[in-house]
């Protein structure tokens, strides 16, 4: 494949590699928090299930569309909304998608029907994909040897906010019942498209070669023609199927007997797994020398080792502590690993390369998230650590079969 982006001049090439190094620390951090707020608004509702599903008289097994329709939304903003990144200047977008989640979050905390519920989550969602949009604005602006260290300590922001969500929401909804989790969302929202609008750079690179439908069509071929950005691709999916198993369905054994936990309490295991944003920056600085590939491989088979501790929840809870700490770490180090990769080719192209990339993580994540409620409804926690296992396993397997076949292709090249 040609190295070069199919739609994005030399000139344009250049004027990111002058930009390349001028990342300050501080609008690194500013980004990292940005993005930790912001993607919080997608995982909220995690811990907050049964009692969305006992205020709108939402059947158990079906709960977890709160979760899919979020994802939802959040795929069709990483189509249709991150590859603008590519044409217009990251602040107007950043600004702009912060300003109006907060208004689509106050929608989501005032719902009084399902249907306007779920209305509001996939507004939400579409939105949130303002995450994506400020990675690949410190991607372009961060020096080559350290982009993969940049992106680790973003995603470290990312990972805080997920699992800090949970967290937060399940105490506040203690304090003031679930609403109360969403309408203070929809208040830091607007406060932080305030500081956005104050710190970020008045003006980036962007690619202006390509109208905006030229620029989606663009996306399938970025993946199509590239076999190590399909399987990176894969990974995401299966990955992000894993995490959303465990944290879609956990907060159904635990708040019903033998352990009948608040929200706080379920919302706190959450707070175990910031371990994995220990893992992220490291990931990212290994990455950046090479390893990306053993890092990968090892985090996955971390990941699959996981699902035997997580599946002795009903037996022993610091079992479920210490598999919740293994899965979040390989998670987030094959996540920022596989970012980095993507990351190191078509300047030009990252946000249309990211968004195509994260739309794997979003079907995942909607994946994990329907399925895993409907096996803990059927079959149990039993059932959900199998489904987690397999998605795990089958990772472990995509990869290894990548690396098989990179192994016949540059043995038959030596040959030649």
């Amino acid at each position: 494949m040609d190295m070069k982006s199919p739609t994005a001049s030399d000139d344009t090439a250049a004027q990111f590699d002058s930009d390349a190094g001028s990342l300050t620390m501080a609008t690194t951090i500013v980004c990292a928090i940005a993005c930790g707020l912001s993607v919080a608004n997608i995982y909220y509702a995690q811990p907050l299930l049964d009692a969305m599903s006992r205020d709108f008289a939402i059947a158990p097994a079906t709960i977890g569309l709160v979760i899919t329709v979020t994802q939802v939304g959040y795929a069709v903003g990483l189509i249709f909304i991150v590859p603008l990144g590519d044409l217009i200047a990251p602040r107007r977008l950043v600004v702009g998608q912060t300003a109006l989640s907060a208004v689509a979050i106050a929608i989501v905390g005032t719902a009084r029907t399902e249907s306007v519920l779920f209305a509001g989550m996939i507004t939400v969602g579409l939105l949130a994909v303002v995450v994506q949009v400020l990675v690949v604005f410190a991607a372009n602006l961060a020096a080559p040897c350290k982009r993969g260290q940049t992106v680790g300590t973003i995603t470290s922001g990312v990972v805080v906010g997920i699992l800090a969500s949970r967290f937060t929401s399940g105490l506040l909804a203690d304090l003031g019942g679930w609403r109360s989790v969403y309408l203070t969302s929809a208040a830091l929202s607007a406060a932080l498209a305030l500081i956005l609008f104050s710190v970020l750079p008045r003006s980036t690179a962007v690619s202006n070669a390509n109208s905006y439908l030229g620029t989606l069509r663009s996306i399938p071929k970025l993946f199509v023609h590239d076999p190590v950005r399909r399987v990176r691709g894969a990974l995401a999916l299966l990955i992000f199927a894993t995490f959303s198993t465990l944290w879609t369905a956990l907060v159904l054994p635990l708040s019903t007997e033998p352990f009948g936990f608040s929200h706080t309490e379920i919302g706190a295991f959450g707070l175990a797994g910031v371990a994995g944003a220990l893992a992220a920056s490291g990931a990212g600085r290994l990455a950046d020398r090479g390893l990306e590939h053993w890092t990968t491989g090892i985090a996955l088979a971390l990941l699959l080792s996981s699902w035997a501790l997580i599946a002795m929840l009903p037996v022993s809870i610091p079992a479920l502590i210490g598999g919740v700490i293994l899965l979040d770490l390989a998670v987030q180090a094959v996540h920022v690993t596989n970012q980095s990769i993507i990351f190191s080719a078509y300047p030009q192209a990252r946000s249309r390369l990211v968004g195509g990339y994260m739309a794997f993580y979003s079907a995942g994540s909607a994946l994990g998230a329907i399925a895993s409620t409907t096996a803990f409804a059927y079959t149990g926690w039993r059932g959900v650590s199998g489904l987690g296992a397999f998605f795990s396993a089958t990772a472990l397997i995509v990869w290894a079969c990548a690396r098989h076949d990179a192994s016949l292709r540059n043995s038959r090249s030596y040959s030649h």
